[in-house]
């Protein structure tokens, strides 16, 4: 399993930004410095779902470039009891203006099944550019990395949509620029393997690929409270399905107010 990619992929698409004017620049209020979020992904061939792997995301503080940045980082892994059938080893970092939680800077190592990439992107937020070794790409205002948007998109206000609402964003990933939208479900109650949730209810539009069938196929649940962290994500892939489950959590800026029980 991608544990790593399919975890920071569908976070980031589980609580997207609109892509204009009226969040460009938005304050933080939902995260803070030493914030860590971890996952456990479970797959299923046959409606059993297994153990497969392991994501955690953290949050720090550093200089970057002469000015305070967000240094979060999602490393993730398969198993050791599945490495023999597809071992995983990823690594992901982005560096975030602490002010307007643009990013400056992403960076990405993976090591899948054997198949290794490092990528590295800079962005020039002045100019709307993205800079890889592949050259110099012209991105939209505002365009987020696979990170960066996780934690920018956590600030936004969810109580301002009505359901079936569609909600745009950009992202850049692998030298492209993707434009995409979730649906807004509304709010319901929901249990993971972690514990009973007040959760906001998404369904995001898939582009077809490797991985995912692509469409409106995907469910995904997140905390209905200052936090919005993802604790649950459902969807059916190429061969099977994934369920994605917060497992435990530290340093968070709010209260989890939207945790009912915990198992």
């Amino acid at each position: 399993m991608k544990a790593l990619y399919i975890i920071a992929l569908l976070w980031f698409i589980t609580v997207s930004f609109i892509a204009d004017n009226e969040f460009c620049g938005i304050r933080n209020t939902a995260f803070q410095q030493g914030e860590t979020i971890n996952y456990t992904v479970y797959y299923s061939v046959i409606g059993i779902y297994i153990n497969a792997g392991t994501a955690t995301f953290a949050a720090g503080l550093e200089n970057f470039a002469g000015k305070p940045v967000y240094h979060v980082v999602g490393t993730g892994s398969s198993n050791p009891s599945y490495d023999w059938i597809f071992k995983v080893r990823d690594k992901y970092e982005s560096y975030i203006d602490t002010g307007n939680l643009q990013p400056q800077k992403f960076i990405r190592n993976i090591d899948e099944g054997g198949f290794k990439q490092t990528e590295n992107v800079t962005f020039i937020n002045a100019n709307n550019t993205a800079i890889t070794a592949k050259g110099s790409f012209p991105v939209p205002n505002c365009v987020q990395d696979v990170l960066s948007a996780i934690y920018y998109a956590r600030n936004i206000d969810f109580n301002k949509y009505k359901p079936n609402d569609k909600i745009p964003f950009n992202m850049f990933l692998d030298n492209e620029v993707y434009g995409l939208y979730v649906k807004y479900l509304g709010k319901e109650t929901i249990k993971t393997k972690y514990g009973k949730f007040n959760a906001i209810k998404f369904k995001p539009l898939l582009v077809k690929g490797t991985i995912f069938q692509g469409g409106e196929k995907m469910d995904v649940w997140v905390t209905d409270d200052a936090n919005h962290i993802p604790i649950r994500i459902e969807s059916p892939i190429t061969v099977g399905s994934v369920k994605v489950d917060m497992m435990g959590y530290g340093n968070l800026r709010h209260p989890m107010t939207s945790l009912i029980s915990k198992n």
